[in-house]
């Protein structure tokens, strides 16, 4: 099986390299075409680039030693601007360990930028099928999803686990700091958070600017940049200067605000941005103007005067019809019918840790608890955990799906530390239960 992997491999990378893909492939999709690899792979690894017959861009790498498995890598965001070519490169280094590994890798920039759990999710699939038409079906092929990029993988793995005739697309998942509760469950804090930081700041919009819903995100015509927002933040909670240069009521907005939604610091100016920008592409160019958030009920409770923000604060109900249509392209059934291995940072400051919560009860609910393993990391990051981890996660997988055998954290623990030859360390905490996402 490895030898005709290789073989079809090296077919297709003479084919593509001589400008001679079979007409029926060409008529289907661009070819790949081989480019540099970016620093941090491997030397001797080979690297391809594209773009499929949907727009979307897409890069693959694969190393010389291949040990015959690929990993199709969903990216996080949602990215709101227009996709390019050399996207992927970022997520290509990330996850350099996996190529350093002897995984090859494809990820795809989807078609758009913008909102769409299903359009990502088949945009990944659509890389799964290209992969294989061009280098050849693998030994195994696993489906890693990151942040967002979880969300889409999760949904990706319940819509296309299998094809048409009951034969497997992919072997395992994996999921990385994933955004797990689902659309409906995932933004209500960011929501949370415009309310709240224009009740103490007023200057998003300003007082003589006009007025609209804050979970519009932004009005459609605004040409309110990242930059200008970036300035207004700073401008009220001084958050991007160190605490003694903030004046009192800098300060004391900042942690009035800090308190009532749990918002990292250092990570107030990212949030706000997505309940800016992302909030404006998913309500108006994805939910036709509808809202999909609600804060109606909410009380807001560790600030400095709890009761006059909760009087104060503006409220917002949602539109059934924006939750169903949202439900239905980024909610999870827990319908899982792959090993599924998942990894969180205990204190991930973009996606809480209680997302696991949510997704364990999903899939517990839908009776697939038996392949479900998450495990836990004492770490506060988010984009990239430590290397030595992901190794032994696909490791892990791997042995999984070969043997039959469900790991445990502690044996995933246990691989880490044996493998970790970057010295990093390994920080996963067996015996960690998250608790349940909440407002």
């Amino acid at each position: 099986m490895a030898r005709s992997i290789v073989s079809a491999l090296a077919v297709a990378i003479g084919l593509a390299a001589a400008g001679l893909a079979p007409a029926a492939q060409a008529a289907e999709t661009k070819t790949s075409e081989p480019r540099a690899c970016p620093d941090g792979l491997p030397k001797d690894a080979r690297c391809f680039a594209g773009q499929d017959a949907s727009g979307a861009f897409y890069w693959i790498a694969v190393p010389a030693n291949w040990n015959g498995t690929l990993v199709v890598h969903a990216h996080g965001g949602p990215r709101t601007g227009k996709p390019a070519l050399d996207d992927e490169i970022e997520d290509l280094q990330r996850f350099a360990v996996m190529v350093q590994e002897g995984y090859a890798w494809a990820g795809s920039t989807y078609r758009r930028g913008g909102y769409g759990v299903r359009m990502a999710a088949e945009d990944t699939d659509n890389l799964r099928k290209l992969f294989w038409a061009e280098f050849g079906k693998p030994k195994r092929t696993i489906l890693h999803g990151q942040s967002w990029g979880g969300n889409v993988a999760a949904k990706a793995s319940e819509l296309y686990a299998y094809d048409a005739d009951g034969g497997k697309n992919y072997d395992g998942v994996l999921l990385t700091s994933g955004v797990l509760a689902g659309g409906t469950r995932a933004y209500a804090f960011r929501a949370d958070l415009r309310a709240v930081y224009q009740y103490y700041c007023a200057n998003h919009p300003r007082p003589d600017e006009p007025a609209y819903p804050l979970w519009r995100g932004l009005p459609a015509d605004s040409k309110m940049t990242r930059a200008e927002l970036k300035s207004r933040v700073q401008a009220c909670t001084g958050v991007d200067s160190p605490a003694a240069q903030r004046t009192p009521e800098q300060q004391r907005r900042l942690s009035n605000i800090l308190a009532a939604t749990g918002v990292a610091e250092r990570q107030l100016q990212s949030h706000l941005a997505w309940a800016t920008f992302l909030f404006q592409d998913l309500v108006q160019h994805r939910l036709d103007g509808r809202n999909p958030f609600d804060n109606a009920e909410v009380r807001y409770r560790g600030t400095t005067d709890d009761k006059a923000l909760n009087a104060g604060v503006q409220r917002f109900s949602a539109d059934p019809a924006a939750v169903t249509r949202l439900a239905y392209d980024a909610d999870l059934t827990g319908q899982i019918a792959l090993p599924t291995l998942t990894v969180h940072g205990i204190d991930d400051p973009v996606a809480s840790v209680r997302h696991e919560a949510a997704y364990r009860d999903v899939v517990a609910a839908a009776g697939r608890s038996q392949l479900l393993v998450q495990t836990f990391v004492d770490e506060a990051e988010h984009s990239q955990l430590a290397t030595p981890q992901y190794a032994a996660l696909l490791r892990a997988l791997s042995a999984w799906i070969e043997t039959g055998e469900k790991p445990t954290p502690a044996g995933v623990d246990r691989l880490c530390r044996e493998h970790d030859v970057t010295g990093e360390g390994c920080r996963f905490k067996p015996d960690y239960t998250p608790k349940p996402l909440e407002r």
